[in-house]
């Protein structure tokens, strides 16, 4: 095992036992290498006649850049995005998502977390997290309605074994909680490490928590902690902040859970991707929140992390994290994220309002929905990828489906006007179908 990676795992390991318990083999394994990265760092700071140490072009001070590219990007320099990002991502990057991290989680207040980490992507951070914690034959606790892209990142890509319990009751009226606990319990007693990935708002749901189901989920998972389990929880926050009723919990569940136990790792798996409406700059973070979390222990997976990163992608996109770090720093900043919310909102209450008719009632149940991007209905007696080809062919109307009878409504990109009609299609669909 490197050095490097030795003295990482002795601070991990001296600060809480048990998070050096929980990092997979990979995890324990991985280091920031300091070789070419931290000399040129070395350099930049002190060789001030000639800087021969870095893999990039330059004429004077300045990088080679074309003009065929650079014309197309007129008002940021390109030295501020032509360059290598740091593995870690950009300081300035990084300090202001924590910032905004804790104005947004106003529960975090007087707790410690890492500074985020930038990946590309919250895919990307979520690849990390089984990187870092997961290693074959591990169990991870997830709904049956769940982003089919989480068999690829841990199951394909790490082999670990992902246990189900029911999203909704079978009334489709709650979520179901007590599936999520009899099944986190069971598995608690049979195995020394537990992973959960906790998805609000839900995809392809559509749920959030109200801060009642989020304490008592909370309360589970560190209930289990406290009892001698190890557990890790990823909290996908990709839909975060995307919450159109009252009573839903705004804030991350990863907020109550970091520093709870000793037991207890909470990893907040986030980014710009839905909360910026910036999906393809591929721009995430990670952040931890542990027990005992002093600044080394922190800075120590802040430096496993970025090895992670270094060792795969190297590093996020420079002119991605300049674009969103200028973006953020806009004086209308907060103005324009509002006027996307609300769209968003408008659409979400509209499906509610429609779907209110009891004209529905005998072709399909909704799923409940409160939040994101997206909504679910479950067919009462019609195939749901027979139905979904039916609509496209004949109606020109584009849906998922998923399982035998579930179908799932992106209304993230339906217009408000639109709604009614849609779901006129679907009925009508459902009846062209019944009558063969």
């Amino acid at each position: 095992m490197n050095p490097i990676a030795k003295d990482l795992n002795k601070i991990i390991n001296g600060s809480n036992p048990h998070i050096f318990e929980m990092l997979s083999n990979m995890g324990k394994t991985l280091f920031f290498p300091k070789g070419i990265l931290s000399q040129g760092a070395e350099a930049k700071q002190k060789a001030d006649k000639i800087n021969a140490t870095i893999g990039i072009a330059k004429e004077g001070s300045h990088v080679f850049s074309l003009s065929s590219l650079t014309k197309y990007i007129k008002n940021i320099d390109p030295d501020d995005y032509l360059t290598y990002a740091p593995s870690f991502g950009i300081l300035e990057l990084r300090n202001k998502w924590k910032a905004e991290l804790y104005k947004k989680n106003p529960t975090l207040k007087n707790k410690e977390t890492s500074l985020p980490v930038v990946t590309s992507g919250i895919t990307h951070g979520l690849s990390i997290l089984s990187d870092m914690w997961i290693d074959p034959d591990d169990v991870i606790v997830m709904p049956d309605m769940m982003w089919g892209n989480y068999n690829m990142i841990f199951c394909v890509r790490n082999n670990a074994r992902i246990i189900h319990y029911k999203a909704y009751d079978d009334q489709l009226t709650r979520f179901n909680i007590d599936s999520f606990e009899r099944v986190i319990r069971e598995q608690a007693k049979n195995n020394d490490k537990i992973i959960t990935i906790l998805n609000f708002p839900h995809n392809p749901s559509g749920y959030s928590l109200n801060i009642a189901e989020a304490q008592r989920v909370a309360g589970i998972l560190i209930d289990i902690a406290q009892k001698g389990t190890n557990v890790v929880a990823g909290c996908d926050d990709a839909y975060f902040g995307l919450c159109y009723e009252a009573e839903t919990s705004r804030e991350s569940i990863f907020s109550q859970l970091a520093g709870a136990d000793k037991r207890l790792v909470a990893v907040k798996i986030d980014g710009a991707t839905k909360e910026d409406y910036a999906w393809g700059l591929r721009i995430g973070f990670i952040t931890y929140g542990v027990s005992g979390a002093t600044s080394t222990v922190l800075e120590a997976l802040e430096k496993k992390t970025a090895g992670c990163i270094r060792g795969n992608i190297s590093n996020a996109s420079h002119l991605s994290q300049t674009l969103l770090l200028n973006s953020m720093a806009d004086e209308h900043y907060e103005i324009y994220k509002l006027e996307k919310f609300e769209l968003l909102k408008k659409r979400a209450l509209k499906i509610q309002k429609v779907l209110k008719n009891p004209k529905f009632n005998d072709f399909f149940d909704v799923y409940p929905f409160n939040s994101g991007y997206f909504m679910c209905i479950r067919l009462k007696d019609v195939d749901a990828e027979i139905l979904r080809v039916h609509l496209l062919d004949n109606y020109g109307v584009g849906l998922i489906s998923f399982g035998e009878k579930n179908i799932r409504v992106a209304f993230s990109c339906v217009a408000e006007n639109d709604v009614e009609t849609l779901f006129d299609d679907i009925l009508s669909g459902i009846n062209d179908l019944r009558k063969g």
